[in-house]
């Protein structure tokens, strides 16, 4: 077994895996799992530029996550166990230097700030690897995966950009396009100062306004990953905090449970209730939600519009909704690495 850490720094959070894994299996023990919403995109769509406070939270996560890393051993040197990636919000910026200078100074490892098709690549391994291994025949166990088999539609909706990956052992087809829940979010909910003005309930016309940039966003991922295939089509797995919190929602939860969330499959119909309960919800009625993240009160509803569109581009009728994602990918390739 291989000591990694993996941090994935997206456009609103950052988050830390630390586990133990079998490169030769894909086995994963995980001994610290954990997330911090730092807006790092904060007006990066507006201003092109990361803002100072922005920065400084996450580097103030970025020491949390040292300490973390420092307390469970995982080896350091000059061949580091520790990969951080970087995602749509540090591509866009123009002084994302500044970033990279105060990451490498706190962590001690050069964040790579990777491309929209890096990024759809990983998801893909992190959200398929426990579904293909139930497929596996030289796997110990035969049993077919609850989720459902493969090939996959993978969608990965992140603050900035939304990646869209197709493939069944092996990535087919992937895009990113820029229309994350942040992004969405400040384009066309925001006022000039970059907040969501009370009651925080947008208008028809603002819906209408984030629908249409989604569905312009699909036009262009369907020249790239076809949609909706004319080979009885795909099972969708979704990942991120956007669709992790609807699962939670549909499942009616009392607090945020990964373990109730992971793998559950919820209907096209559910999520169609859900996005228009929190679209036309003010911000306190989404903030009083048991399972909402305070980070993602206000961007929850184009987070949700999102998947919404493209569930019903694709023709799903539900969504397998997976815990496991980029940063499960980031680790099984340090651990790879590591093991060659």
């Amino acid at each position: 077994m291989k000591r990694v850490a993996a941090i994935d720094c997206g456009t609103n959070s950052i988050r830390l895996l630390v586990a133990d894994i079998d490169p030769d299996t894909g086995a994963l023990h995980e001994l610290d799992r954990r997330m911090t919403i730092v807006r790092l995109g904060q007006d990066v769509d507006r201003t092109g530029r990361l803002a100072p406070e922005a920065l400084e939270r996450t580097f103030a996560a970025c020491r949390e996550y040292a300490e973390v890393i420092r307390e469970h051993g995982v080896p350091g040197g000059p061949h580091p166990a520790l990969r951080f990636v970087a995602t749509s919000a540090s591509r866009d910026a123009s002084n994302r230097e500044d970033f990279v200078h105060g990451v490498r100074d706190i962590l001690g490892v050069e964040p790579e700030v990777i491309t929209g098709d890096e990024e759809a690549a990983l998801s893909f391994a992190g959200a398929t690897r426990e579904l293909t291994a139930h497929q596996d025949p030289a796997a110990q166990t035969q049993d077919q995966s609850p989720a459902g088999a493969g090939p996959y539609l993978v969608v990965d909706i992140g603050g900035g950009s939304t990646e869209f990956v197709v493939g069944d052992r092996a990535v087919r087809a992937a895009r990113s396009v820029n229309v994350g829940c942040v992004r969405m979010t400040e384009r066309h909910l925001a006022d000039a100062t970059g907040q969501v003005p009370e009651p925080g309930t947008p208008t028809e016309a603002q819906i209408a306004a984030i629908r249409a940039d989604v569905e312009a966003a699909l036009d262009t991922v369907e020249q790239t990953v076809p949609l909706r295939p004319a080979d009885g089509g795909y099972t969708l797995v979704g990942l991120a905090g956007s669709v992790t919190t609807i699962a939670a929602i549909a499942l009616d939860l009392p607090a945020y449970d990964s373990a109730a969330i992971h793998h559950a499959v919820i209907p096209l119909d559910r999520v169609r209730e859900i996005t228009d309960r929190l679209l036309h919800s003010t911000h306190a009625e989404r903030a009083a939600i048991p399972v909402m993240h305070p980070g993602r009160v206000d961007v929850i509803g184009a987070g949700a519009l999102v998947l919404l569109a493209l569930m019903e581009r694709a023709g799903a009728r539900e969504v397998v909704v997976s815990e496991h994602d980029i940063l499960d990918g980031i680790a099984f390739g340090v651990a790879e690495r590591a093991g060659g």
